[in-house]
């Protein structure tokens, strides 16, 4: 009983920003389980790379997620490869490393570019919200599916801005994680809980998942900065969130709806 709740056999999960680091792991995950992932992503891949990455023959659209033009050619695409579409991860999000030169001075919150912000709501919430409406508005048709929104550790705390202090900069000059990303990610909360009222009635349900950080190649002193604030000691391995992403996707959450699910390795308890 305990397998078949889990068992995601023949159901097509599309997942935005399929391509990136947590896109391709929670691909990994539906396959896992016996589903098909369908990633959408707004560059044109090489497949043979994207496939020897996931570890399986992925399905690949190119799609840029804030044209809904697109998104409802990426649907009929499905609807004829598929015939049904089961599930929707919105996983896209613009989320530059802070050491990246880009950060420095134009990160700060008086000095953030307005086509900066404007591009990360574009992406992280207007991207989400068209994405919901065109492949919820098939869930609901069919009478079930699912949406998962991946929201962050940061729609529940601020920002802890001392991670990213470089020794002998400014103060004024120090590089911050910006405010869009705060904002993106807390607004896909309130997203979720529309979604979850908003379709009840036709058996789509909506969660979302606020994931820690995950370890990728980050320097040395923000490693060690960093785990002394998670109470487990440590960053996410990168598929440390497929269990999360399989419980929201299967049916072992069937009554589930409206909620956030923290896995963050205790950091949002403090």
């Amino acid at each position: 009983m305990a397998e078949k709740i889990f068992d995601l056999t023949g159901r097509v999960t599309v997942i935005t920003g399929g391509a990136g680091l947590l896109g391709l792991s929670h691909a990994r995950a539906i396959h896992g389980a016996g589903g098909i992932p369908v990633l959408l992503d707004n560059a044109t891949q090489d497949l043979g790379v994207l496939r020897r990455t996931a570890g399986f023959d992925v399905d690949y659209i190119c799609c840029d997620i804030t044209v809904e033009a697109q998104l409802k050619q990426a649907l009929t695409k499905i609807l004829q490869r598929y015939n049904r579409v089961d599930a929707l991860i919105n996983n896209a999000a613009n989320n530059p490393r802070v050491e990246e030169p880009v950060a420095f001075i134009n990160s700060r919150l008086e000095n953030y570019p307005l086509d900066r912000w404007a591009a990360d709501l574009a992406v992280g919430l207007t991207g989400a919200m068209l994405s919901s409406r065109v492949f919820g508005m098939e869930l609901a048709r069919r009478g079930k599916g699912v949406i998962i929104n991946i929201a962050s550790d940061l729609a529940l705390i601020a920002p802890d801005q001392r991670l990213y202090l470089v020794d002998g900069v400014d103060p004024s000059e120090q590089p911050v994680k910006p405010v869009s990303y705060s904002v993106v990610k807390t607004g896909l909360i309130g997203l979720t809980r529309y979604l979850a009222t908003y379709w009840a009635d036709v058996g789509v349900r909506a969660n979302a998942i606020c994931p820690g950080g995950v370890e990728n190649n980050q320097n040395a002193v923000f490693l060690k900065r960093i785990q002394k604030r998670i109470p487990l000691g440590r960053m996410a391995g990168v598929d440390e969130y497929q269990g999360a992403i399989l419980f929201l996707a299967s049916d072992a959450s069937s009554y589930m709806t409206g909620a956030v699910l923290t896995v963050d390795g205790g950091r949002s308890a403090w």
